[in-house]
């Protein structure tokens, strides 16, 4: 980073050039009051005699680090990565500042699991002031170790398992707070397709992004990518290649590759990582974003402005993607040379998950006429996607709960309830309420609801089927289990709604494309 664009350290705030005075001396040799040494003028207008000569235009240096001085350095960071997105940045560590691990502190969630130190949130926040400038100290020091990550393994709605990292806690605190600092850089570059753990950007705007550009453009094919076993097999030497076209400071880059080679704790041992990098550490996901924007991001820009000769749209989300294309042929092409553009890179594609199908405007109709039935459906952040049509014939998206996790999920509603059957009614009632609540604030979408009412009846069937088995003499019919529902779990259409992909879409983007 040059001179001119590198940011003030961290720790110090403009201060007044010059002096504030309660009485100026004049002629009549007014004596100027006492002012408070705190840094608002320099001591030499007290004494009445000249600034010093490095004193005149240096302001004073804030005598804590501040959050404000903190947040300005960031903001500084951010202003020069926006001017040019080419410029490395050779210091960045100091950034991370004890009012930052504070801050990073309380972001964490408060009921994680601990790691392999076995510290939880709530005996870490004793004494934190000295537990974070202990910390703050190691970090910069050079004597902060990195610990091992706990793995644990969470079972998925096809029947395997994914592999997750639990990490320590000042781990946790460490790679919070260096995200914030690494974001202020790499969200200038990120490109609009991008939707996966940024600032500003969440699920449902990758989905209302996919449905306005299916909508919107003259899309007829979907091809439905995933990569297999992305987080566990990123190639190490290509991450910290790809970082060092933005980053030059070499701590950071020490502490990042540290993070990565940790590995994991197995049977009272640790095993260093060669390849991958835990799903679950607050650092990951911005790592794998970077990865896929040099990987995928900027080549999928090359490719459809040198390559494509129709439309075509792309939205990732992570390591999944969905693309849309005009032309079968290219579409096809497309997907033999992402395969080949991710093989450089160590990475593949997966074979069952990854698919080209029919899909949006005219599918209906084309299928009907080669009788081929209904258009094929393709699966994106828990919704699967349909061509639908609208009173008028138009074609719309469709988009319903994944059927396989709904009843995952209803499958683990069964079992909760049958260990808390013998809870109070009312405990177990409102506890049925937020669950419900908290599942329909992301799945009811527009023409979701008849699911979502489905989803409510199988909800009461196991409350009902848990409290009968309270007692061999049960009295509960289901009129009685009816209105006794309707005081806890309320139906869908009664929960606010999710508005219209293309509503929100407009209002977000102001006619600027999130998806170029």
């Amino acid at each position: 980073m040059s001179g001119r664009d590198k940011p003030d350290g961290a720790g110090k705030a403009t201060s007044q050039k010059s002096a504030v005075y309660a009485n100026e001396k004049s002629d009549n040799s007014v004596v100027p009051e006492k002012l408070p040494n705190k840094g608002l003028a320099p001591a030499e207008v007290m004494e009445e005699r000249e600034l010093a000569k490095g004193n005149s235009e240096q302001p004073s240096a804030s005598r804590t680090q501040s959050r404000t001085s903190a947040l300005s350095g960031l903001l500084a960071v951010r202003q020069a990565a926006r001017r040019d997105r080419r410029v490395k940045f050779t210091s960045l560590l100091h950034h991370v500042t004890v009012e930052l691990l504070r801050e990073s502190f309380y972001n964490l969630k408060r009921d994680a699991a601990c790691g392999v130190d076995g510290i939880s949130w709530r005996e870490y926040e004793q004494d934190l002031h000295e537990k974070l400038k202990a910390l703050h100290d190691k970090v910069h020091s050079g004597r902060y170790r990195a610990r091992p990550v706990r793995r644990v393994f969470i079972p998925k709605a096809d029947g395997s398992e994914r592999p997750l990292g639990v990490t320590a806690l000042e781990d946790k605190i460490v790679q919070t707070a260096t995200v914030q600092v690494l974001n202020a850089i790499y969200e200038q570059n990120f490109l609009g397709l991008s939707y996966g753990f940024r600032p500003g950007r969440g699920q449902h705007d990758a989905l209302d992004a996919l449905s306005v550009g299916i909508q919107n453009s003259r899309v007829r094919w979907v091809l439905d990518v995933d990569i297999q076993a992305f987080f566990d097999t990123i190639d190490h030497d290509w991450m910290m290649c790809f970082l060092q076209h933005r980053i030059a400071d070499r701590r950071m880059l020490a502490l990042i590759a540290r993070w990565l080679r940790t590995g994991v704790l197995k049977n009272g041992k640790r095993i260093p990582a060669k390849q991958g990098t835990p799903q679950g550490a607050p650092i990951s996901p911005l790592l794998a974003n970077i990865y896929l924007h040099y990987v995928m991001d900027l080549w999928i820009r090359q490719w459809r402005e040198r390559t494509a000769w129709g439309q075509m749209i792309a939205v990732r989300y992570a390591d999944d993607s969905v693309l849309g294309f005009e032309k079968h042929e290219e579409a096809w092409s497309f997907r033999h040379a992402l395969e080949a553009r991710l093989a450089q890179f160590n990475l593949k594609l997966h074979p069952e998950k990854t698919r080209l199908l029919r899909f949006g405007w005219f599918a209906i109709e084309d299928r009907r006429k080669n009788g081929e039935g209904k258009p094929e459906t393709f699966d994106f952040l828990g919704f699967t996607h349909i061509c639908n049509q609208t009173k008028n014939g138009m074609f719309v998206v469709g988009r319903v709960t994944i059927a396989k996790r709904m009843r995952a999920t209803i499958k683990e509603i069964r079992a909760q309830l049958h260990k808390r059957r013998h809870e109070p009614v009312p405990v177990i009632g409102h506890w049925l309420s937020r669950l419900f609540k908290g599942y329909c604030n992301y799945y009811h979408v527009p023409g979701n609801t008849r699911r979502l009412d489905g989803f409510r009846r199988e909800i009461i069937d196991a409350w009902r089927h848990a409290l009968k088995r309270r007692s061999q003499r049960h009295r509960l019919n289901w009129e009685r289990m009816t209105a006794l529902a309707r005081l806890f779990i309320p139906y869908p259409r009664e929960l606010p709604m999710h508005p219209h992909p293309i509503t929100r879409f407009g209002v977000k983007t102001q006619g600027r494309s999130r998806m170029r």
